[in-house]
Protein backbone atom coordinates (compact mmCIF):
# COMPACT_ATOMS: atom_id res chain seq x y z
CA UNK A 1 0.00 0.00 0.00
CA UNK A 2 1.48 3.57 -1.03
CA UNK A 3 1.86 5.90 1.22
CA UNK A 4 -0.04 9.82 0.80
CA UNK A 5 2.23 12.65 1.56
CA UNK A 6 1.07 15.35 3.71
CA UNK A 7 4.21 18.20 2.34
CA UNK A 8 4.18 21.40 4.61
CA UNK A 9 5.80 24.79 3.80
CA UNK A 10 7.72 27.37 5.01
CA UNK A 11 6.38 29.00 8.76
CA UNK A 12 4.00 26.07 9.41
CA UNK A 13 6.61 24.68 12.65
CA UNK A 14 5.09 27.60 14.09
CA UNK A 15 1.69 26.84 13.57
CA UNK A 16 -0.50 27.45 16.83
CA UNK A 17 1.88 30.35 17.63
CA UNK A 18 2.06 32.22 14.34
CA UNK A 19 -1.12 34.62 13.63
CA UNK A 20 -3.43 32.63 15.67
CA UNK A 21 -6.53 35.10 14.44
CA UNK A 22 -5.52 33.85 10.87
CA UNK A 23 -4.25 30.20 11.03
CA UNK A 24 -5.31 29.45 14.83
CA UNK A 25 -4.26 27.77 17.85
CA UNK A 26 -4.22 24.10 16.17
CA UNK A 27 -0.23 22.85 16.50
CA UNK A 28 1.65 21.25 13.35
CA UNK A 29 1.56 17.97 15.62
CA UNK A 30 -1.90 17.91 16.22
CA UNK A 31 -2.39 18.46 12.35
CA UNK A 32 -0.44 15.10 11.78
CA UNK A 33 -1.91 13.75 14.52
CA UNK A 34 -5.75 14.37 12.56
CA UNK A 35 -4.51 13.16 9.04
CA UNK A 36 -2.81 9.89 10.70
CA UNK A 37 -6.31 9.68 11.66
CA UNK A 38 -8.17 10.58 8.80
CA UNK A 39 -6.24 7.91 6.64
CA UNK A 40 -6.86 5.23 9.06
CA UNK A 41 -4.78 2.03 7.91
CA UNK A 42 -3.02 4.35 4.79
CA UNK A 43 0.38 5.23 5.87
CA UNK A 44 1.18 8.81 6.13
CA UNK A 45 4.54 10.72 5.23
CA UNK A 46 3.92 14.03 7.26
CA UNK A 47 6.73 16.63 6.90
CA UNK A 48 7.55 20.35 7.03
CA UNK A 49 10.40 22.41 5.87
CA UNK A 50 10.92 26.13 5.64
CA UNK A 51 13.68 24.99 3.11
CA UNK A 52 12.19 25.17 -0.84
CA UNK A 53 15.23 22.39 -1.74
CA UNK A 54 14.22 19.90 0.63
CA UNK A 55 10.23 20.17 -0.62
CA UNK A 56 11.30 19.85 -3.87
CA UNK A 57 13.78 17.01 -3.16
CA UNK A 58 10.59 15.29 -1.12
CA UNK A 59 7.69 15.90 -4.13
CA UNK A 60 10.46 14.11 -5.97
CA UNK A 61 10.25 11.31 -3.85
CA UNK A 62 6.41 11.28 -4.08
CA UNK A 63 6.69 11.28 -8.13
CA UNK A 64 7.64 7.34 -7.32
CA UNK A 65 6.14 6.03 -3.85
CA UNK A 66 2.84 8.32 -2.94
CA UNK A 67 -1.03 7.24 -3.96
CA UNK A 68 -0.78 11.00 -3.42
CA UNK A 69 0.29 14.30 -2.06
CA UNK A 70 -1.44 16.96 0.09
CA UNK A 71 0.79 20.16 0.00
CA UNK A 72 0.52 23.37 1.67
CA UNK A 73 3.50 25.13 0.22
CA UNK A 74 2.60 27.83 2.11
CA UNK A 75 4.55 31.00 1.13
CA UNK A 76 6.43 28.85 -1.80
CA UNK A 77 3.00 28.78 -3.43
CA UNK A 78 3.24 32.32 -5.01
CA UNK A 79 6.70 32.58 -5.35
CA UNK A 80 8.11 28.89 -6.51
CA UNK A 81 8.22 27.64 -10.60
CA UNK A 82 10.89 25.05 -9.15
CA UNK A 83 7.85 23.32 -6.71
CA UNK A 84 5.33 23.86 -9.67
CA UNK A 85 8.19 22.61 -12.06
CA UNK A 86 8.24 19.48 -9.49
CA UNK A 87 4.77 18.59 -8.91
CA UNK A 88 4.03 18.79 -13.20
CA UNK A 89 6.30 15.25 -12.73
CA UNK A 90 3.64 13.79 -9.85
CA UNK A 91 1.07 11.40 -11.52
CA UNK A 92 -0.73 10.68 -8.43
CA UNK A 93 -3.52 13.37 -7.35
CA UNK A 94 -2.26 16.38 -5.90
CA UNK A 95 -4.97 18.48 -3.57
CA UNK A 96 -3.02 21.93 -2.42
CA UNK A 97 -4.09 23.14 0.55
CA UNK A 98 -4.36 26.11 2.59
CA UNK A 99 -5.36 27.20 6.48
CA UNK A 100 -7.07 30.39 5.25
CA UNK A 101 -8.67 31.52 2.86
CA UNK A 102 -5.89 33.09 0.41
CA UNK A 103 -8.29 34.89 -1.53
CA UNK A 104 -9.82 36.87 1.02
CA UNK A 105 -6.43 38.40 2.22
CA UNK A 106 -3.96 40.16 0.44
CA UNK A 107 -3.15 40.59 -3.63
CA UNK A 108 0.04 39.02 -3.61
CA UNK A 109 -1.62 35.67 -1.86
CA UNK A 110 -4.21 35.02 -4.95
CA UNK A 111 -1.95 34.06 -7.40
CA UNK A 112 -0.94 30.40 -6.43
CA UNK A 113 1.67 28.70 -9.06
CA UNK A 114 0.66 24.86 -7.58
CA UNK A 115 -2.96 25.53 -8.50
CA UNK A 116 -1.91 25.10 -12.25
CA UNK A 117 -0.99 21.63 -11.11
CA UNK A 118 -3.23 20.73 -8.51
CA UNK A 119 -6.28 18.49 -9.33
CA UNK A 120 -8.49 20.15 -6.15
CA UNK A 121 -7.90 23.11 -3.93
CA UNK A 122 -8.78 23.45 -0.30
CA UNK A 123 -8.77 27.09 1.29
CA UNK A 124 -10.15 28.48 4.28
CA UNK A 125 -10.96 25.09 6.55
CA UNK A 126 -8.78 25.60 9.29
CA UNK A 127 -6.59 22.88 10.35
CA UNK A 128 -9.77 21.02 9.65
CA UNK A 129 -8.52 21.58 5.76
CA UNK A 130 -6.15 18.51 6.44
CA UNK A 131 -8.18 16.00 7.35
CA UNK A 132 -11.14 16.74 4.91
CA UNK A 133 -8.09 16.91 2.24
CA UNK A 134 -6.54 13.57 2.99
CA UNK A 135 -10.42 11.85 3.27
CA UNK A 136 -10.92 13.76 -0.64
CA UNK A 137 -6.94 12.09 -1.63
CA UNK A 138 -8.17 8.66 -0.46
CA UNK A 139 -11.32 8.71 -2.22
CA UNK A 140 -9.31 10.52 -5.49
CA UNK A 141 -6.91 7.01 -5.40
CA UNK A 142 -9.66 5.01 -4.90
Amino acid sequence: MKPIYVLNGPNLNRLGKREPHIYGTTTLAEVEESCRAAAGEVPVVFRQTNSEEALINWVHEAIDEAAGVVINPAAFTFTSLALLDALKMVEAPVIELHISNIHKREQIYHRSYVSMRADAVIAGLGARGYPTAVRALLEMVG
